[in-house]
């Protein structure tokens, strides 16, 4: 069990040190207990496959770095990682601001260590205004904890607290020696002059971002062998909460998609009542299609010179011609602006993350357009067909991508969806003929037959999506694609028409 104080959500006032305080041999009992402690953990976790994040925040000299190293000297270091935050470089300064953060999530069974993480990274995006201007900031992050701990990720983090006082001795302490003064930032004591202001934000961000799932751990840190014991003692009773506290069963049943009312959607139709006998002859989609790309050609120079960056998103029906028009999409744009994403199958590394983990690797810088042949609704489409996932997971998918694309739609994206239809006897024809033609075989695989087999599964399913998923700020467009030169002017036209609304045209 646990030898220290129970704390109350502040992060400073003055304490009675005498209570915070480790004298050198108390702290080597618990320092060499926790060696044996956390190493064996740590093992276990990884047999678990449980994923970690150990989070450290706090005051500018407050003691991260060194709580960091007692802990870590416990581990096996083939088995977590460091990571240091800083201020952003040019290229993460183009992505959302939480995305250099999401891809160093950890693996299953590792432990990711962060030295300062989002609670710095939002001081950097403007959020250090004010209480209300960071608000928005700490929704993003509640948001992003959960969707971590949704998937299993352990999070636990630590505010390191130290009185006004202590912190000016340890600022001047450093700047007084040479091989240390470089540590003192402009930044520390421009905390340490403006301390109350700082504590207020503290309190702030504490307050609305201790969660359940992710609940802060603040330490008086005024007495280092106190703040390392805590850190290690807490640690391990983290993990051993984790290992006795075994994944949730799946519960067999209808999947009942679970949305919150924080997104307006739009009314969506059923894929059965939409009319798909559309037609268009090729005269006429050759005229179109030359006017159309030019139009995209010149309107991917202005997002460009804007720093706008665009997501294109492709989904449908197996045979329906997303290759195609994703083809002509791309015959328009400057070569250096945009990046195609073919999605298939997770490979064990994608696996070993949070769903949403393999496309934050995959977003546009500003400026840059992003093309997803199949995309993130592979959640609630393959992986809810194919039970590839607990049915409990498939129904929060619904909402963790609403939030996943209205953190894309803050940040300034623009955002464009596409459902190519084709009804099942244009699907059994482009099948055959792809069967039948040398050159088209490589195009049909065991598993779009076996997809076929499953096609008012499949329905179902792609009606849920649509209704579910069709925001205001992210709406689908159905493209009616048994007609391919149909299906590939409506699919430009939606990408010139939404661009222009950004723009303001």
């Amino acid at each position: 069990m646990s030898t220290f104080k129970k704390k109350e959500v502040n992060t400073m006032a003055d304490k009675q040190d005498s209570a915070y305080k480790l004298t050198a041999e108390e702290y080597k009992k618990i320092k060499d207990e926790m060696e044996v402690r956390l190493s064996d953990l740590q093992q276990k976790i990884i047999k678990a496959k449980i994923p970690v994040i150990v989070l450290f925040e706090g005051y500018a000299t407050s003691g991260k770095g060194s709580a960091i190293s007692s802990l870590i000297l416990n581990l096996d270091p083939r088995g977590f990682e460091v990571h240091t935050t800083r201020r952003p470089n040019e290229t993460e300064e183009r992505l959302p601001w939480l995305q250099r953060f999401a891809v160093r999530a950890p693996e299953l069974g590792r432990i990711a260590v962060f030295d300062r993480a989002w609670y710095s990274g939002l001081t950097w995006v403007g959020a250090d205004q004010g209480e209300q201007e960071m608000l928005p900031y700490l929704e993003d992050i509640n948001t992003f904890e959960r969707q971590l701990a949704a998937d299993g990720v352990v999070l636990i983090k630590f505010f390191l607290s130290i009185p006004k006082k202590e912190q000016k001795k340890r600022i001047d302490k450093l700047k007084e020696d040479k091989n240390t003064s470089w540590r003192v930032t402009k930044e520390d004591e421009r905390q340490n002059k403006h301390y109350e202001q700082t504590e207020r934000f503290y309190k702030a961000m504490i307050t609305v971002t201790d969660t359940p799932y992710a609940k802060w751990h603040v330490i008086y840190a005024k007495d280092r062998r106190y703040t390392r014991a805590q850190v290690m003692q807490t640690v391990a009773e983290a993990l051993e909460a984790a290992l006795a506290n075994p994944p949730k069963a799946d519960v067999e049943g209808p999947v009942q998609p679970k949305v919150s009312d924080r997104f307006h959607l739009l009314p969506a139709p059923r894929i059965e009542d939409v009319d798909l006998n559309q037609v268009m002859t090729r005269e006429e989609y050759t005229e179109k299609l030359d006017a159309l790309q030019d139009e995209l050609s010149e309107l991917h120079n202005v997002l460009y010179n804007k720093k706008i960056p665009v997501v294109i998103a492709y989904e449908g029906n197996d045979a329906a011609g997303k290759g195609g028009s994703i083809r002509r999409v791309a015959r328009a744009l400057d070569p250096r602006g945009y990046t195609v994403h073919p999605i298939a199958g997770p490979t064990p590394t994608e696996k070993a993350h949070n769903h949403l983990w393999r496309f934050y690797t995959k977003l546009p810088r500003t400026g840059h357009i992003a093309v997803f042949d199949r995309t993130w609704y592979g959640r609630v489409l393959v992986e809810r067909v194919e039970h590839f996932t607990p049915t409990w997971r498939i129904e929060e998918g619904y909402q963790e991508i609403n939030e996943f694309e209205y953190m894309l739609h803050k940040w300034g994206c623009v955002i464009i969806k596409f459902w190519l239809a084709i009804d099942k006897d244009e699907q059994l024809r482009r099948f055959q003929d792809r069967q039948n033609t040398p050159s088209k075989q490589w195009k049909i695989t065991d598993e779009d037959w076996r997809n076929r087999d499953k096609w008012d599964q499949y329905v179902e399913a792609v009606d849920d999506m649509i209704k579910y998923t069709n925001t205001n700020f992210a709406p689908w467009t159905i493209v009616e694609a048994d007609s391919k030169y149909f299906a590939r002017i409506k699919t430009l036209q939606t990408v010139i028409d939404s661009i222009k609304k950004r723009l303001g045209k």
